[in-house]
């Protein structure tokens, strides 16, 4: 960029600050720059507070997962269990008064095997136990004892496949998944806010321009005037500056609306306050930048991370077939339990002569006929994986196509921007011939007011295609996450940091 081009660019933003200043209510005025105003979007977006609460839901998740494949220490206790009932007892074929009161505890500590998808298990069920009985020919027994029931269970399931394994990596996916929306939240939310903010200037600078063109046609018409008034001009002259200045007016009262519309919208969207007024400040100034299209792409391919998206999705597709072949499956369970049993009147005899109690069971589920819905399903669940893997090519496709288009738009920029300057020059020198001409009767009014229109488009054009290659870097940065005018790459884990 040409140094007189940079001093005009800061002058224009001095005196667009003096005369927003000026034109602004005697209240407090906020200033905003663009790092500004994303570090406030960082904080009060209700977008980004949207994604972080969704990012904290599966980090929660997560963790609980994770705490439950650790020991789970429980205790149930059952103080009382008291029971009066009518027994019919087979072994004499008589029938019985039993009253019974007891009291019991159970100690159980769970082991789930991530490595197995079996669980492990200690249990000790210790209580008390007063019962007696009367039976019908007035006999009558009692018995007060301790018992203490102590094993060790493992159940494990065979010939499946491990639920704890791809339950715990669907959720390491889910989480890294919402990280990834959380950081491509925070780059959209870049390129919304610099959109916004440099919609505020440039309605402010038009606001300003627009406030030149009044201040040129209120001139005009005082020249116009003078002349009438000393029968050097037609009286339909004034009338014509007449018109000119009412329409500059009217343009400037649409400026202001529009400019007071864009501040309201960068407002909401940066979750500020709506009754705080803000003045924004922009440096404009285009400084060419090298880049290079095959690193762009490169990097592309290599961080984006909508293709990581694309792989969790095709990963989850798969999970989704492991359960569906899981449907009608041959399966099986095995139980080993093996431990001891003792009782007593006495609690410290307990354990005098104990019972050993080990226990195996082996089962199995055995599909027979499912009339075709297994084969049918996993059919359907192919489609859906080849459908995410073809997602997964058409989306490395979209990048390349992406970062092409960025990257001509960019080289278009450059040289809309010299035409742009050029043009700018151009009709500020034409107004101030044909401003001569006016003043020397040599021009109408609606010509001047023509030339006037045509310098103050150019103005503005010119600001626009210096904004519109400052957005276009910033949409290069973000498809290629690599930041070309620090020469640097964006690493991805750099965007899940939450703003403190």
């Amino acid at each position: 960029m040409k140094p007189e081009i940079i001093k005009r660019l800061t002058k224009i933003n001095g005196l667009l600050a003096l005369v927003v200043l000026a034109a602004s209510p005697l209240f407090a005025q906020e200033t905003l720059t663009l790092d500004k105003a994303l570090q406030i979007a960082g904080t009060n977006s209700p977008g980004i507070q949207t994604s972080l609460l969704n990012l904290e839901r599966y980090q929660k998740n997560l963790e609980a997962q994770r705490a439950a494949l650790k020991s789970k220490f429980t205790l149930g206790v059952t103080p009382v269990d008291y029971t009066n009932t009518r027994r019919f007892d087979t072994r004499v074929s008589e029938w019985y008064t039993n009253e019974s009161f007891a009291s019991n505890a159970t100690f159980r500590v769970e082991q789930p095997i991530l490595a197995t998808d079996g669980t492990i298990s200690l249990v000790n069920r210790f209580g008390w136990q007063n019962s007696n009985a009367v039976f019908e020919g007035g006999n009558s027994t009692e018995s007060k004892r301790y018992t203490n029931n102590l094993y060790l269970n493992l159940s494990q399931p065979i010939f499946t496949y491990n639920r704890l394994k791809l339950q715990l990596k669907e959720l390491e996916l889910s989480f890294e998944n919402a990280g990834i929306n959380y950081a491509l939240q925070r780059m959209n939310l870049e390129k919304n806010v610099t959109q916004f903010f440099y919609n505020v200037y440039m309605s402010q600078m038009n606001l300003s321009i627009t406030r030149d063109e009044l201040g040129n046609t209120q001139k005009s018409y005082d020249i116009i005037k003078n002349k009438v008034d000393a029968g050097l001009a037609a009286r339909e002259e004034l009338y014509q500056a007449e018109l000119n200045l009412a329409t500059s007016k009217s343009s400037l009262q649409n400026a202001q609306v529009n400019f007071e519309n864009a501040k309201d919208q960068l407002k909401m969207y940066l979750g500020m306050d709506l009754f705080t007024d803000i003045l924004v400040l922009a440096d404009v100034a285009a400084n060419p930048v090298p880049v290079d299209l095959d690193k762009a792409i490169e990097n592309g391919l290599g961080n984006r991370m909508e293709l990581r998206q694309r792989e969790i999705d095709v990963e989850t597709s798969q999970f989704e077939m492991i359960r569906t072949k899981a449907l009608n499956e041959f399966s099986g369970d095995v139980n080993l339990a093996f431990g001891i049993i003792g009782d007593n009147e006495k609690l410290g005899q307990i354990f005098d002569q104990p019972t050993k109690n080990p226990q195996v069971q082996l089962s199995f589920n055995i599909p027979l006929f499912d009339w075709g819905e297994k084969k049918a399903r996993i059919k359907a669940q192919e489609a859906a994986i080849k459908s995410q893997e073809l997602n997964l090519s058409e989306e490395k496709k979209q990048i390349i196509i992406d970062i092409r288009q960025v990257y001509r738009n960019l080289q278009n920029q450059l040289n809309q921007i010299e035409i742009a300057r050029q043009n700018e020059r151009n009709a500020q020198l034409t107004y101030e011939i044909n401003l001569e001409r006016y003043q020397n009767g040599d021009l109408t009014g609606m010509d001047l007011n023509l030339y006037q229109t045509q310098l103050s488009t150019k103005k503005i054009a010119y600001a626009q295609s210096l904004i519109n290659y400052k957005i276009e870097l910033l949409n290069l940065k973000i498809q290629t996450l690599y930041d070309f005018e620090k020469q640097q790459p964006i690493l991805p884990a750099e965007l899940y940091k939450q703003n403190q």
